[in-house]
């Protein structure tokens, strides 16, 4: 998608700190992390949101297996991390383009 911020990133149009590629995703860290730790990853290919994540075989795994090797690369497996993703303005989706929110670093506390 040519004017979509996060495709414009995995082309390297745009400078991240990237912390993890493979095929299906690039991991970045967040320009504004709401925690010391605050990583986004996104899908190498251009889906809106969760909704449309279904139509894309092995997509929802490859992230997930993304999520695994950041959380562990950045040592949040032993201590917890929260996972998320916005899907529509209502939920704060700033971005069309999927993207899991990775935080951690610090006591999370309860969503309300």
């Amino acid at each position: 998608m040519q004017n979509c911020l996060f495709c414009r990133i995995i082309a390297g149009e745009i400078p991240s700190t990237v912390v993890y590629e493979d095929d299906w995703a690039v991991a970045f860290r967040d320009i504004a992390p709401a925690a010391p730790i605050h990583i986004l990853l996104v899908p190498r290919i251009h889906v809106r949101n969760i909704l449309e994540a279904g139509s894309h075989p092995g997509l929802m795994d490859g992230l997930a297996k993304a999520v695994a090797a950041v959380a562990r690369a950045e040592g949040l497996d032993m201590s917890g991390f929260r996972v998320s993703i916005n899907t529509g303005a209502d939920a704060g989706q700033t971005v069309e383009h999927l993207h899991l929110h990775l935080l951690g670093g610090r006591a999370l506390g309860l969503m309300g």
